[in-house]
């Protein structure tokens, strides 16, 4: 069964990060997921525009940005100036007024665009934006701090994108509180990846070659 693993870079080491980037690159995995924090739209502080550029300097793997930023209308060039084609811009339709509009920017730019869904976001909100982007990121805790607890009424909006998906041609990721018990039952139903933070990869005391390939082999 095929499903792609991203690495969720805000639980890396930040003592040796070209480290950290070339031992998961070496272990494996899919793409490295990249949330931006501004302190205003989630009340936290994560990750910089700098850090993304080291990132990108420092792999050929493609970059997963997550913007938890207000209007990201007004800054989304500076990141696209760091990206490359098969790289992802996310961002939340709630953070700015015309969510479309930039959306249309990152379409220009050659970068994939996607939107991601906070827990307390209905489908039927973003219905229209779902035709024009490739990637839906469901987020299954509330946005800006890792290590949160799942929250099980996602589950029901994951089902309802499912159902849109094929029509729509977009994928679906899931980015919050993932253990071997979500991918079992998700990836199965047709969710195309996984944001892999402290609840699967980081702070094991385990080489991540070894946890990604234990996730591939998962039974399903």
């Amino acid at each position: 069964m095929k499903f792609e693993l991203m690495a969720s870079m805000m639980c890396a080491n930040y003592a040796n990060l070209e480290k950290e980037v070339r031992d998961l690159e070496a272990g494996g995995i899919d793409s490295f997921h990249i949330d931006i924090m501004d302190g205003r739209y989630v009340p936290n502080f994560a990750m910089s525009l700098n850090d993304m550029a080291y990132i990108a300097s420092a792999t050929k793997k493609p970059l997963d940005v997550h913007l938890m930023v207000e209007h990201p209308n007004h800054t989304v060039e500076l990141f696209i100036n760091h990206l490359r084609e098969g790289d992802t811009i996310y961002i939340h339709p709630e953070a700015e007024y015309h969510p479309s509009t930039t959306l249309q920017k990152i379409i220009n730019a050659g970068i994939t665009p996607g939107i991601a869904i906070n827990p307390g976001t209905s489908v039927e909100t973003v219905m229209e934006m779902l035709r024009i982007v490739k990637k839906v990121l469901v987020m299954t805790v509330n946005p800006g701090n890792a290590g949160q607890m799942y929250m099980p009424y996602v589950g029901k909006k994951i089902t309802k994108l499912l159902a849109l998906k094929e029509d729509m041609n977009f994928q679906i990721y899931w980015d919050g509180a993932c253990g071997a018990d979500k991918i079992i039952e998700y990836a199965p139903k047709g969710v195309d990846g996984f944001v892999l933070g402290t609840t699967l990869l980081f702070g094991k005391q385990k080489p991540y070659g070894e946890t990604l390939e234990d996730i591939r082999e998962l039974k399903f």
